[in-house]
């Protein structure tokens, strides 16, 4: 007979809490290695992370750890069967390189020398992403301990990449050649965070993301804007009309075709994102911005999650020296990217961009569109099963109810999805706080482990709610 919720939740605890040295200094350690995967000159330190991890999983259990080569940075794989081969197979993604950090750029400790202070644990990849892929470690661990299992209750994989901060450039082509070992039937994606300290929250997507650079050119060379504008065409005017052209009154893309196929949202979806605890004047301060602007009829929080844009990343063209230079520029160029949801297709967007731009140059503008690999988005629904489990499982340790949130931004979970035809969940403990990517990265110690244990809970909570069966 199984034990009651309380007798469950108070010995996973207990494992947690008496092994919660053990697991700190290992994360130290791991933290210790520069695992810099965009410096080449740390390319000996990103290996170095991957043997120290597949190491690391051999050690917590894992019959298999391995270290994938790539052309690049190495990925880490690891394995644990069920012991009941009808056992869902869930697949954990995180990565194990981490952002270039260094003292001088305004860190009050070493960043690469781990410290705690005020129950927050600083240091490069604290947060992103070392430690939010070590949890699983010791919430496996917690998660045998106290069910009396041998193996966990469902088929455990980990790709644990080692390019995600320099793009993930290999991992499409890695999951392609690898995707009959990394076969699964969900998709954990911890390497994403929460809404904050006291409002736990689950992921269900991720936008996609769309990049291009268009050049135009007009005049073999800069011309005399005198003996000859007004009669030949100027490429950087063509630029601004092209950039005028992008959106309608009301910020709509104005690319014909732009929102074929889209996911709208559910009118259950926006009153969950209503619900969440928005400060938009705190968001405007923390976006360095002085108003919200963005299509009509969304909230901020609606226009970032759930709807494509379409953004201006930068524009040039002709003289831009000190003083005057009346000229007909040559050239100009402008460089667009664009975040997709649900439904909408990386190639259609191409297609339909290409043929836009076509309409909107004039003769004599001869123009060059060149796209960047493309990112497709990832959604899971509400209703989802493993979602589902993963809600369940957060509210148990977090003892409350967990909200919803989405992604504004755009990642390689969509590729795992694509490649596996896998549903993507997310399941992370980090802030906002936590400052990513910036001088003194941390994690909260008690989110951290409340990550452990939500972990723990979530793979007895797959096993006994959710067949894979199609």
């Amino acid at each position: 007979m199984s034990q009651p919720v309380d007798s469950v939740v108070s010995a996973v605890r207990t494992y947690i809490e008496q092994h919660r040295a053990a697991f700190l200094d290992d994360l130290a350690e791991w933290l210790r290695i520069p695992s810099v995967s965009a410096q080449p000159d740390h390319g000996p330190d990103v290996r170095r992370s991957a043997d120290w991890l597949a190491a690391k999983l051999k050690e917590t259990g894992f019959p298999t750890a391995e270290v994938w080569e790539t052309p690049g940075a190495p990925a880490v794989f690891a394995e644990w069967p069920a012991a009941d081969p009808a056992a869902p197979t869930v697949l954990v993604y995180g990565h194990h390189d981490v952002q270039p950090a260094a003292r001088e750029d305004g860190w009050d400790s070493d960043p690469f020398e781990p410290v705690v202070r005020d129950n927050r644990l600083y240091a490069r990849g604290a947060a992103d992403d070392k430690g939010q892929v070590l949890f699983h470690t010791l919430g496996v661990r917690a998660h045998l301990a106290t069910t009396g299992r041998s193996a966990p209750a469902v088929h455990l994989k980990l790709l644990i990449e080692g390019e995600e901060e320099s793009g993930s450039p290999h991992f499409r082509a890695l999951v392609e050649e690898h995707a009959q070992r990394l076969a699964a039937d969900a998709v954990i994606v911890s390497d994403t965070g929460m809404w904050a300290e006291d409002t736990p929250t689950v992921c269900t997507g991720m936008r996609g993301l769309a990049e291009c650079e268009i050049r135009l050119y007009g005049p073999d060379q800069d011309i005399h804007s005198g003996s000859f504008g007004g009669a030949v065409p100027n490429p950087a005017t063509a630029a601004a009309r092209l950039v005028a052209a992008l959106h309608d009154e009301h910020a709509r893309v104005a690319v014909p075709g732009f929102y074929d196929g889209i996911v709208e949202l559910t009118e259950r979806e926006r009153e969950l994102f209503a619900e969440l605890p928005f400060d938009e004047e705190q968001w405007l301060r923390t976006a360095k911005s002085h108003a919200t602007h963005g299509e009509a009829g969304h909230t901020t929080l609606e226009r970032v999650w759930a709807r494509p844009t379409a953004e201006v990343n930068g524009i040039g063209g002709g003289y831009q020296g000190p003083g005057s230079k009346t000229i007909v520029p040559s050239s100009a160029m402008v460089k667009l990217s664009f975040r997709l949801v649900a439904g909408q297709d990386p190639g259609h967007i191409e297609k339909a961009v290409r043929a836009w731009a076509t309409e909107q140059v004039p003769a004599g503008i001869r123009q060059e569109i060149t796209f960047a690999a493309a990112t497709r988005p990832c959604l899971t629904p509400l209703d989802h099963p493993a979602l589902q489990s993963v809600v369940r499982a957060m509210g148990r340790a977090f003892d409350q109810p967990v909200r919803f949130t989405r992604e504004g931004g755009s990642g390689p979970a969509a590729d795992l999805q694509e490649v596996l035809g896998a549903p993507v969940l997310f399941l992370g403990i980090s802030v906002p706080s936590d400052g990513w990517h910036a001088p003194n990265e941390k994690v909260e110690l008690d989110l951290l482990l409340k990550g452990v244990e939500t972990a723990a809970y979530l793979w007895g909570d797959l096993a006994e709610h959710w067949s894979h069966a199609p």
